[in-house]
């Protein structure tokens, strides 16, 4: 297909853009949350430095991608860039596996949110066929505002972000100084959580768990071409998306954990939602509503940032001919040139996995879905970076990291490989084996449905050293 679209691509995004999304994708609440019961359960209150290690160990890693967006800032991010770096059939393969990682991010984010509605409306709490079917509700609803294109997106994501950071900020700070609860020393505790050894206990899994909550911040790098100087711009978005991250979610999961009044419960998963309790604990019923408002908020800014990026990676696919109708996907709509198409289908197909993912274990095993997702996408790319390191093919971009390049790159390529085997590791004891290896059954069916289309769809002759087209500003 001859690059006649991308020409109708505009710049319409920032950095300054191109910031708040990273950050909303990620987002305080939605990082800290989505797992904070669960990180607790698994490690107790020590389960705080899985935080800090996953912060450190993400930050070298958005280190390395930003080594390559700054070569290669084109739509469709991590797909494009192993493209480049190996060969079109293995950036086709690991573009598969980042499509569907953030379509499970997007139907995961839908049945969270729609789990946060009884108590918000003072109804009883939703059975699980109730949950799915709210959150396909709420998934329509995301697409709804992103077929509204990106002025919708960038007003809904800015308020998002000045609700979250005054809201998360401003809570813990209140915690901290009037509701303390536990004495600091707790931090070094596991409250009797783990079994067995700490270390090689619950806080490995822990880490793993806490690796979705600093997970995306690259999904901007996917918008590549719609934001202005990309090159210069993107690596510097997602650092600073993922340090600003981590700082509000270090001092927010500090103030929670000091001011919980009963550990044990928490420990011994008796509350379902351990934040939102301590919460109502310390302020009384009357803050309940207004913050769980604060949740649904940024989840469904987290969506609808998830949407736009995943739908981009979707079009760039389109683009290249490398999908079943790709002709049609590929279309622009409305004056900013929006893929409505692409994103539609992404809200099918987040739909269509919202409901195959229906169990009692929904959630958890979507989440640990995602997260392996992105650390397989992640250890593609960086194994692509380093093979061309070492045959001397690699060429930098604006962006370098000097001659220290590829040993950071293989130090997030440890990291990433490290969190692939330990999400992938069953742990679920006393449960069918389907569920204890519901991540890796997961994996192995998108990479099934990946061969099947692959085989289906004929690209045309492609060449991995192709440059991105000049897109109108």
């Amino acid at each position: 297909m001859k690059d006649e679209t991308t020409e109708h691509l505009k710049r319409d995004f920032r950095a300054r853009d191109a910031f708040i999304i990273a950050f909303v994708f990620i987002s305080p609440i939605v990082a800290l949350y989505a797992v904070f019961g669960l990180v607790l359960q698994a490690a107790g209150p020590a389960g705080w430095w899985t935080f800090v290690v996953v912060l450190c160990c993400q930050l070298i890693l958005a280190a390395t991608l930003g080594v390559l967006v700054s070569r290669w800032p084109v739509e469709g991010g991590s797909y494009q860039w192993a493209r480049r770096l190996v060969s079109p059939a293995y950036g086709w393969a690991t573009g598969w596996a980042y499509l569907w990682t953030l379509i499970i991010v997007l139907a995961s984010g839908a049945f969270f949110v729609a789990g946060f509605i009884p108590p918000l409306l003072g109804i009883k709490p939703f059975g699980v066929a109730e949950q799915t079917i709210v959150a396909l509700v709420v998934l329509a609803a995301v697409t709804g505002l992103n077929m509204m294109g990106p002025t919708a997106l960038k007003i809904f994501t800015r308020f998002s972000l000045v609700c979250e950071a005054i809201g998360s900020v401003g809570l813990a700070t209140v915690l901290l100084i009037w509701h303390r609860e536990q004495p600091l020393s707790v931090l070094t505790s596991t409250g009797g959580a783990s079994s067995g050894h700490y270390l090689w206990g619950g806080f490995i899994f822990a880490v793993g768990v806490v690796g979705f909550s600093f997970a995306g911040f690259e999904s901007v790098c996917s918008m590549a071409e719609e934001i202005k100087d990309p090159e210069k711009h993107l690596p510097k978005v997602m650092i600073g998306a993922v340090l600003c991250i981590g700082a509000v979610v270090l001092y927010s999961s500090l103030a929670l954990i000091l001011a919980i009044p009963d550990l044990p419960a928490v420990i011994l998963g008796q509350v379902s939602d351990p934040a939102a309790d301590t919460i109502v604990a310390a302020l009384g019923p009357g803050f309940a509503k207004p913050f769980l408002a604060l949740v649904v908020l940024g989840f469904v800014a987290a969506m609808l940032a998830t949407q736009t990026s995943v739908s981009r990676v979707l079009w760039s696919f389109a683009r290249d001919e490398s999908l079943p109708a790709s002709r049609f996907l590929v279309k622009l709509s409305g004056r900013h040139n929006n893929p409505v198409r692409a994103v539609v289908a992404i809200g099918v197909l987040a739909a269509v996995v919202t409901v195959s993912a229906f169990s009692d274990h929904i959630y958890t095993t979507l989440v640990s879905g995602a997260t392996s997702g992105f650390f397989l996408t992640m250890s593609l790319v960086i194994a692509g970076l380093i093979t061309s390191m070492a045959k001397r093919e690699w060429r930098y971009g604006p962006v370098r990291l000097g001659r220290v390049t590829p040993l950071i790159a293989a130090a997030a390529g440890a990291w990433v490989a490290f969190q692939i085997v330990n999400l992938c590791w069953p742990r679920a004891e006393g449960e069918p084996w389907y569920v204890a290896w519901a991540v890796v059954i997961g994996m192995a069916a998108v990479a099934a449905l990946g061969i099947a289309v692959r085989l289906f769809v004929r690209t045309p002759a492609e060449t991995t050293s192709r440059e991105p087209a000049l897109v109108a500003d």
